[in-house]
């Protein structure tokens, strides 16, 4: 579903960087919205005692997660719900496009945290010749066709069962443990994935099992996604987004903060990083007026 409304920011990850960027960019009045995992934060909920952080010895980290979030609510403001699977440069906006959503904003902060996930062999080799991160956007390329999903979060049964309706066949590998939703006609298989072959595109994915699904597409579905397949041409230091000093990266209208941009994996530091994300972005849009 396409959204008319063109709004000033869009900041893509709510934990501490996202929500600091947010508050920062609400008080200077720029219309945003703020789109996250439904549980914001993870990383900050498991933390029993946080030491490091000035003005609060001890703080539980639950404690200062409620904290942001009824701050965050003073402002009026929500976290959408959405996981953003591609972010488009247009020029003068950004096209940010969830599993059912696409949104625009004349700026973004990108908040993603750290994506430390080893990929699977094959994976870097056939991206975009049979693997996809994105059911709903390449699963019409393989209709009537087997394909895989491999998933470590539960959003992956909604892109199983929506190519349940589009492929000859869907596996289903969970990395993962609870009871699933999915269509009848997935089939769940309780071995990890080893490997993706094939030639010119994917031919099969092989299993920790030593079976071999012989399937035309694997679709991975993570907690997120590589910066630079988020969003085309964005450079990279490493693993981490590229920043300069007042956070923003290579492609204009575009600033990072938090763990996102490298270590150290530090509170205070996604905290400051978010706030001068977020004034980069006011000054950046007013200028662009």
């Amino acid at each position: 579903m396409e959204h008319d409304k063109l709004y000033d920011l869009a900041v893509v990850g709510c934990g501490p960087a996202g929500l600091s960027a947010a508050i920062n960019a609400a008080i200077r009045r720029k219309d945003l919205i703020i789109l996250g995992s439904e549980f914001c934060s993870p990383k900050l909920h498991k933390a029993p005692r946080i030491d490091n952080y000035l003005g609060l010895p001890g703080v539980g980290g639950e404690e200062l997660r409620q904290a942001a979030l009824k701050h965050v609510a003073q402002f009026g403001l929500r976290v959408e719900p959405a996981r953003v699977e591609a972010i488009i440069p247009l020029g003068d906006r950004f096209q940010l496009l969830t599993r059912t959503s696409l949104y625009e904003a004349k700026a973004a902060v990108l908040a993603t945290g750290v994506v430390e996930v080893a990929t699977l062999p094959g994976e870097e080799d056939f991206l975009g010749r049979g693997v996809s991160y994105c059911a709903t956007c390449d699963g019409p390329l393989f209709g009537g066709q087997p394909v895989a999903v491999v998933s470590d979060i539960v959003e992956g049964e909604e892109e199983a069962n929506y190519l349940a309706d589009v492929a000859a066949e869907v596996y289903y590998l969970p990395l993962y443990k609870r009871s699933y939703k999915l269509n009848a006609k997935v089939t769940v298989l309780p071995a990890r994935p080893r490997a993706i072959h094939g030639l010119t595109g994917v031919e099969g994915l092989e299993l920790t099992d030593g079976t071999v699904l012989s399937v035309k597409g694997v679709f991975i579905i993570r907690e997120a996604t590589n910066p630079n397949r988020l969003v085309p041409g964005l450079d990279l230091n490493g693993t981490a987004i590229r920043v300069d000093r007042e956070q923003r990266t290579n492609i204009p209208g575009l600033f990072a903060a938090g763990d996102c941009t490298g270590r150290p994996f530090q509170l205070a530091k996604a905290v400051g990083e978010g706030q001068v994300a977020a004034l980069s972005a006011v000054r950046y849009l007013d200028q662009k007026k």
